[in-house]
């Protein structure tokens, strides 16, 4: 499968210090394409430079969705430890609820990176976030 359009190329992603490998890293940066298009109202899709902020974003969206992604099969396969203690051995995980409380939480924190990453960023003389009349 051919990713193309990308916002943020692999190379670009190493280079930022990024450790995912190529395909994981396709499919995160799809996402997070794909946020960030929804987000701007597609703003970015024809444009020839994409701008380092938005290069920067990606990369933040992809740590923040890949730690999803990694906690929901945690939680699915073994369950993800809130808590443990050593001399008592006693050990917490999180509940079907926390889980789903904190997949809901995604929005926010996504929301959150794409606002302080992309605010007063301009393209074609719009402001890519900008979403109505001031």
């Amino acid at each position: 499968m051919e990713f193309s359009g990308q916002y943020l190329t692999y190379e670009e992603y190493r280079g930022l210090g990024g450790t995912l490998i190529l395909m994981p890293f396709n499919i995160l940066e799809f996402g997070a394409r794909s946020q960030i298009d929804l987000r701007t109202q597609n703003r970015l899709a024809n444009v020839d430079e994409i701008p380092e902020e938005v290069k920067l974003c990606v990369f933040h969206l992809i740590d923040k969705i890949n730690s999803y992604a990694q906690m929901n099969v945690n939680a699915t396969a073994n369950g993800t430890v809130t808590s443990e203690s050593i001399d008592g051995y006693s050990v917490s995980y999180v509940n079907a609820t926390q889980v789903s409380e904190i997949i809901k939480s995604k929005d926010s924190e996504l929301e959150d990176i794409m606002l302080s990453d992309l605010f007063g960023v301009i393209v074609n003389g719009v402001a890519i976030i900008y979403s109505g009349v001031i």
